[in-house]
């Protein structure tokens, strides 16, 4: 099995480095897509990975194509008749000692107050920790989401947010993190809500960056953040570089390529922590690649898969 002491590099979904490489299978309902699809796509991107030494991957939140589409039942049982590909593909990914992430579409939201929405949303996550369950995979590999809407009140609607996270399965909490973002919810607000629940929090620097109304130091708010995770459990944090300035109020864009000059005095001053790092650029795995060149002239590749 191939060894994980050093920290891991990702990126997100779509291959760029190797055109032709699918994520998921994206047919419409009408041609019955399915997971075992898709599951054979994640095996070829696999053999990417391998082959670039890169040992972190996110995978598209619709692997199982409309698994909880209410009116395709048809479609529901997906994750049944694919166990013996995702035990396959889960096993690889061990081996390779790739660690895979998950994260649900921005209309995922657990603290909405629309019941209808919230279902969705819960049997998203359920049917997410379900795949990640079947590969085998263990709790480092992670269902990534956001707080979710204000609503007008902010207290009302973190409350919200902590009162479904402690009603949903044992599989989920055992996998779901949640991340601050650039508009809403800054780092003490994801922090109060692992002080209420336990949740682990993901640090996304840029977002830091674009949303911190407590003055907080980059650094000591990604220190906070690594200090919510397990101690058995290799923390994670997410970071990008804006593309030109930051908009007031809106989502801060992502660069198509990671400024060495943003990450790496960050990971300089965090030393003393293990995490890995996803990066979301728009460049994808190419920006991972060039990121590992800036690492290696700072002294910094060994700490780095």
């Amino acid at each position: 099995m191939a060894p994980d002491t050093r920290n891991r590099l990702g990126f997100a979904v779509k291959i760029v480095g190797k055109p032709g490489l699918k994520s998921h299978d994206t047919r419409r309902w009408q041609s019955k897509p399915h997971l075992r699809v898709s599951l054979e796509y994640i095996d070829h991107i696999l053999d990417y990975l391998a082959e670039t030494d890169i040992r972190m991957y996110r995978m598209a939140s619709d692997l199982a194509p409309y698994v909880t589409k209410a009116d395709l039942p048809d479609q529901h049982q997906q994750i049944e008749e694919a166990a013996d590909d995702l035990r396959r593909v889960g096993e690889r990914a061990s081996t390779l000692g790739i660690r895979l992430s998950i994260h649900p579409s921005q209309y995922i939201v657990l603290n909405t107050p629309d019941e209808r929405v919230l279902d969705t949303a819960v049997r998203t996550f359920a049917s997410q920790a379900d795949i990640l369950d079947g590969m085998g995979l263990g709790p480092e590999h992670k269902i990534i989401t956001h707080v979710g809407g204000l609503y007008n009140d902010r207290p009302l609607a973190l409350q919200r947010f902590a009162e479904r996270y402690e009603r949903l399965p044992d599989n989920v909490r055992a996998r779901l993190i949640v991340e601050n973002d650039d508009r809403l919810f800054p780092v003490e607000d994801v922090l109060w809500l692992h002080e209420q629940t336990g949740i682990p929090v993901v640090y996304d620097w840029l977002h830091h960056i674009a949303l911190n109304s407590g003055d907080i130091d980059p650094v000591e708010a990604a220190r906070r953040c690594l200090q919510t995770w397990p101690a058995d459990q290799r923390p994670k944090i997410h970071f990008s570089t804006v593309a030109g300035s930051l908009p007031k109020g809106k989502a801060a864009p992502h660069a198509d390529y990671i400024d060495p000059e943003d990450i790496i005095p960050l990971l300089q001053a965090l030393s003393d922590h293990d995490f890995d790092v996803m990066l979301e650029a728009k460049h994808k795995d190419l920006a991972l690649l060039q990121l590992r060149v800036h690492l290696a002239e700072a002294g910094l590749s060994d700490r780095f898969w």
